[in-house]
């Protein structure tokens, strides 16, 4: 594995109109491919009539998007370090758009269950291009125009579920994924014929390239904490994400496109990630980590003791997530200066781990609320937060005794 010894450059030289405007189609085909795997969210009564099933049938149309998406980030994720990234991202589209299609004429839920795997397992082309926008932005601005590229995708994940309502509302919900199915085949074409040539230098194949994730794990401390970190943040904010409806519901008898309104809340979070983007490439990085989670733990506090009042959950709601995706940012601009020639593999390990803490977060929320009412949600959300504050503040300590290594931000 002597490729991975020598770091690939860390960017290409390109003029600051190009990358803006490259910036903005990363941005954009981040945003649009992850929002395949919430589309099915508020669909799920529409598709269990469609093929005559149950509504918890239907519901398994989400875990096996998720676990495709889960299977996507472990197989395919890491070949952003041995595949020309632009015909990687442009062909994986092409992939997306074939299953959205498939997703649009299955004739039974079995099927559909397929397809939605496939849609799943493609969609990881949204984190494929993060570390793209890594290797072409300038050192001194990394972090910002990373961030700007997690902004599309985390308003991809904001919005997927209010558009895919309203398309349904308007033509059906079959429409959701022939509309997708054409935006993911306009946006490969975009991509094959706008994007840089990138040619990763590791050559040892596939195997070696798996092998070495577990070299990653191994040896880079920042990335296993940095994984922890947002595995928690992503905890929190699943288990409030996962249990508000249930309580806008029960509590404030609010409709479904009611509650689809109210998520809308979630994409003005999305301003956190330029903003800690820029603070990354400041140096601010450690204390503005530190600054997040407290965040989290006040608006999980505030969610708690004021539930009674709409505005002060859609307060919450906005709170959460500008602290979610502002760590997300900041983690990505401290471990993508790691090993630029393992920015793909290094995703792999981080995204694996969030989406693995997302996951606990969303089972624990469920079970508390059934248990303990939203007052043991919040809770939760607290007490992760807390423990995030926790490993933030060890690792600090740590570091100013001079027991762990001292990146550049």
């Amino acid at each position: 594995m002597s490729s991975q010894l020598h770091p690939a450059p860390t960017s290409t030289r390109l003029s600051t109109r190009r990358l803006r405007a490259l910036t903005l189609i990363l941005a954009t085909a981040s945003g649009f491919s992850v929002a395949n795997i919430y589309y099915s969210q508020p669909l799920l009564s529409l598709i269990a009539q469609a093929f005559h099933a149950t509504e918890g049938s239907a519901a398994t149309v989400v875990t096996m998007t998720q676990l495709g998406y889960a299977a996507g980030i472990i197989v395919l994720m890491p070949l952003g370090d041995l595949i020309e990234n632009r015909a990687l991202a442009s062909r994986v589209l092409v992939v997306t758009a074939i299953a959205a299609g498939l997703a649009a004429i299955a004739q039974n839920l079995p099927l559909f269950l397929v397809f939605s795997v496939l849609l799943g397992f493609t969609a990881v082309v949204a984190q494929i291009v993060v570390p793209f926008a890594a290797h072409l932005a300038p050192e001194a601005q990394r972090g910002r125009f990373v961030g700007q590229v997690m902004s599309g995708l985390l308003l991809g994940i904001m919005l997927a579920r209010t558009v895919s309502s309203l398309l349904a509302d308007l033509w059906g919900w079959r429409s959701v994924y022939i509309v997708s199915a054409v935006l993911m085949l306009i946006l490969a074409v975009v991509l094959a014929t706008t994007l840089p040539k990138r040619k990763p230098d590791h050559t040892d194949g596939y195997r070696s390239l798996m092998a070495s994730i577990g070299q990653l794990i191994r040896t880079e401390p920042a990335l296993r904490r940095r994984a922890a970190l947002q595995a928690l943040m992503f905890a929190t904010f699943s288990a409030f994400w996962t249990s508000i409806a249930y309580e806008l519901i029960k509590e404030h008898h609010l409709s479904q496109t009611q509650i689809a309104i109210f998520a809308l809340v979630g994409a003005a979070g999305a301003v956190a990630a330029p903003i800690a983007g820029r603070l990354g490439d400041r140096g601010l990085g450690r204390p503005a980590t530190g600054v997040v989670f407290a965040l989290a733990a006040v608006a999980m506090a505030i969610a708690g003791l004021g539930a009674h009042n709409l505005v002060v959950l859609a307060l919450t709601g906005v709170l959460l997530d500008l602290a979610v995706q502002g760590n997300l940012v900041l983690s990505q601009q401290e471990i993508y200066q790691l090993r630029p020639d393992a920015r793909s593999r290094i995703n792999t390990v981080f995204i694996g781990s969030v989406f693995f803490g997302g996951a606990i977060g969303s089972a624990l929320s469920g079970l508390l609320y059934d248990h303990a009412g939203w007052a043991g949600v919040t809770t939760l959300g607290v007490g992760l937060s807390v423990i995030g504050i926790a490993i933030w503040g060890g690792s600090e300590l740590l570091r100013r005794r001079g027991a762990m290594p001292t990146l550049r931000k």
